[in-house]
């Protein structure tokens, strides 16, 4: 598969994060961790119904323990983290500082090898950045209180968490994206002890509570997270990482849709920088000059 389609793959996990924020709203009031519990270990379930019928898929899980530390450690510890920050500072800026993630990817990918960082990698996920803003604050001030610093350090350490484990998946590109099954349903394990320790039990109320959870665990934390260990190994991490911010703006535009929220002019402003910003990230692709996979 050519780098394009590579990177094509890994842009379809940021399609289906924005589904995000509308499922999670209509699965009801399932506490955090809980819902990751639920969720992650329907994600687990696709891989699972892959390895009933191929051997190798099965075979992908027999892997050393720096890969399941990865695999766990990404996926688990964004979530503990991001959870944590939410809990102790503001959402708007707990969220904002924590989705730095796609900036962060896109500078850091210089480190990776044969990666070469370019103005315009960097322009385009400021870009990003600064629609993504816009999303989060709704065009209005932000204030950073020292009070909140547990808050908005966990939030900087989700970013960080979400950052390495994108890199680092390139440098394990020849793991099979199969592994992703593993780290599902060692999340789901993690997530429904941490669940037991700090929240209460509530289940979903209803048919269409249980379809949102079910939605929820087959596509943006289920199918989103194979697709995007793909894309970070085989396609091109930079543009990738730009255009994440896409994800904050699509989610928007979903609620909208679906009622839940109304166009405003920050939503026109976010959707030009992000739009804008992918492009320029994206240029080398579009223009047909992308390298090769490696």
């Amino acid at each position: 598969m050519s780098k394009g389609r590579a990177t094509a793959v890994g842009f379809t996990a940021v399609l289906m994060w924005a589904l995000l924020a509308l499922f999670t709203a209509a699965s009801g009031q399932v506490p955090p961790f809980q819902l990751a519990a639920m969720t992650f270990l329907v994600g687990g379930t696709i891989g699972l119904a892959r390895m009933a019928t191929r051997a190798e898929a099965r075979a992908a899980l027999r892997q050393p323990p720096v890969v399941w530390a990865l695999g766990i450690g990404g996926l688990f510890g964004y979530h503990a983290l991001y959870f944590t920050a939410l809990r102790n500072a503001p959402p708007v800026e707990a969220g904002l500082i924590a989705y730095l993630w796609p900036l962060l990817i896109v500078v850091c990918s210089a480190l990776l090898p044969g990666e070469r960082l370019r103005v315009h990698h960097v322009a385009g996920a400021l870009l990003g950045l600064g629609g993504a803003a816009l999303i989060v604050t709704k065009g209005q001030s932000l204030s950073l209180d020292p009070a909140y610093a547990t808050g908005y350090l966990a939030a900087l350490g989700c970013a960080g968490t979400w950052t390495a484990y994108s890199l680092l998946s390139r440098r394990f590109s020849a793991v099979p994206t199969d592994t992703v099954t593993g780290f599902c349903l060692a999340t789901s394990v993690l997530a429904a002890a941490a669940h037991l320790l700090v929240e209460e039990t509530v289940w979903p109320d209803g048919t269409g509570e249980w379809l949102a959870v079910l939605a929820l665990g087959l596509a943006p934390v289920g199918l989103a997270f194979y697709a995007w260990d793909f894309g970070c190994k085989h396609g091109d991490i930079q543009v990738l990482g730009a255009s994440a911010y896409a994800a904050p703006l699509l989610s928007t535009l979903v609620l909208i849709l679906a009622g839940y929220a109304g166009a405003t002019w920050p939503v026109a402003g976010a959707a030009l920088l992000i739009s804008g910003g992918a492009a320029l990230a994206a240029k080398d692709l579009i223009a047909g000059r992308a390298q090769p996979p490696g």
